[in-house]
């Protein structure tokens, strides 16, 4: 029986980092489950940092469909949660039932990703304090006035918190992510 894995986005959710997280996890025989506020087609963008620009420019992306609802998410069925960036998380972060998610899975000791801005989500459901963790560096603010420490690297771990800054962090973010998980697999 395949692992479980919780994939949250929604509308404008980072079209690169959906389609690479599925496709990653699902090349490392995981069973993918992409959550967001109803089940239908996403519409999702493309982030890109384009020269002479002070920040990322925006395009339509990919869609992708969700599989389920948040408010039919059940934790014990996953072992992980992967809360993707994009501008979804503006809005994600504001959606109760999400956070109550994202709450019960650090109650449960399980793993929770964050990339870019999915930890938007991760400071709104109170699991920034104390903390040490990096995203997208605009994010900064957000990250020290959730109580953690801002880390410029890549991918930062913290206990079972693993983030990444960008889609660009692919490389050292899904290295340290699928090391907790086989790691953690060794040991079951």
């Amino acid at each position: 029986m395949a692992r479980k894995i919780l994939i949250v986005t929604g509308d404008a959710g980072e079209s690169y980092e959906a389609l690479y997280a599925v496709h990653r996890f699902q090349e490392a025989e995981w069973e993918t489950v992409v959550a967001a506020p109803s089940v239908r087609m996403l519409n999702l963008v493309i982030h890109a940092f384009e020269p002479g620009w002070d920040t990322y420019v925006e395009r339509p992306g990919y869609n992708m469909r969700s599989d389920v609802a948040f408010q039919d998410v059940n934790v014990d069925d996953y072992e992980a949660v992967l809360l993707l960036g994009g501008r979804a998380p503006e809005y994600l972060r504001n959606d109760q039932r999400l956070l109550e998610i994202v709450r019960e899975f650090r109650e449960q000791d399980k793993w929770i990703f964050s990339i870019c801005h999915g930890i938007q989500i991760l400071i709104a459901a109170g699991l920034a304090p104390g903390a040490e963790l990096t995203a997208y560096t605009h994010l900064r603010y957000e990250i020290e006035s959730g109580g953690a420490r801002f880390v410029d690297q890549e991918a930062v771990r913290d206990g079972k918190i693993v983030c990444g800054q960008t889609w660009e962090s692919h490389p050292d973010f899904y290295r340290e992510v699928f090391a907790c998980l086989g790691a953690e697999a060794a040991v079951v």
